[in-house]
């Protein structure tokens, strides 16, 4: 009987896991191997060193929060009101390990210190930026309010869980329905 192999995609998702919890210092394939209960044999046959773990990583979680996101956006059909409705919706949700707003910031985190990294959290950035502006100009002709939309959708994506200000009598649930509103209207 031949054993289960442990599949590529658990190796990546375990190493974005650690990733988003100590950076890439912390995407070791010895502790990967415990965490998902196996010999960091099975490691060698999908990944050629530990390098081609963490590019495998950045491009998972670069089609997972660029090309999947805007193809689950756009399947929904609607008007662009009702797209960008979607859009609040399946990213707020985050629960993808690959969209989570932990894993997000850690890859920020190390485009700070890897001109590579940055260079290709430059280019996920302008893609998301560039389908919401497609979405904010059927709502809006005005080219500055277009960008300030999308800045703030932006912003919001990234920061939200970042803020902890109170909002006096209100939630954060409440503001950022208001927030979404204002946005869509």
């Amino acid at each position: 009987m031949a054993l289960a192999r442990t599949p590529r995609g658990k190796w990546i998702e375990e190493g974005l896991r650690a990733l988003s919890a100590g950076g890439p210092e912390a995407v070791r394939i010895e502790p990967l191997a415990q965490s998902l209960g196996v010999s960091k044999g099975g490691f060698y046959g999908y990944f050629r060193n530990r390098a081609a773990l963490l590019a495998e990583i950045l491009d998972t979680w670069e089609r997972e929060v660029t090309e999947n996101v805007i193809e689950q956006v756009e399947s929904g059909g609607g008007d662009a009101r009702t797209r960008l409705d979607r859009l609040f919706t399946i990213v707020g949700a985050g629960e993808n390990i690959m969209t989570a707003a932990t894993a997000e910031l850690a890859i920020r985190d190390w485009a700070r210190r890897d001109e590579a990294v940055a260079e290709r959290l430059r280019r996920v950035d302008n893609r998301r930026m560039e389908y919401m502006r497609s979405l904010y100009r059927c709502i809006c002709s005005d080219e500055d309010e277009v960008e300030v939309r999308c800045l703030i959708t932006f912003s919001l994506r990234i920061g939200n869980d970042l803020i902890t200000a109170d909002h006096g009598t209100r939630d954060r649930a409440e503001v950022m329905a208001l927030t979404r509103k204002w946005l869509l209207r």
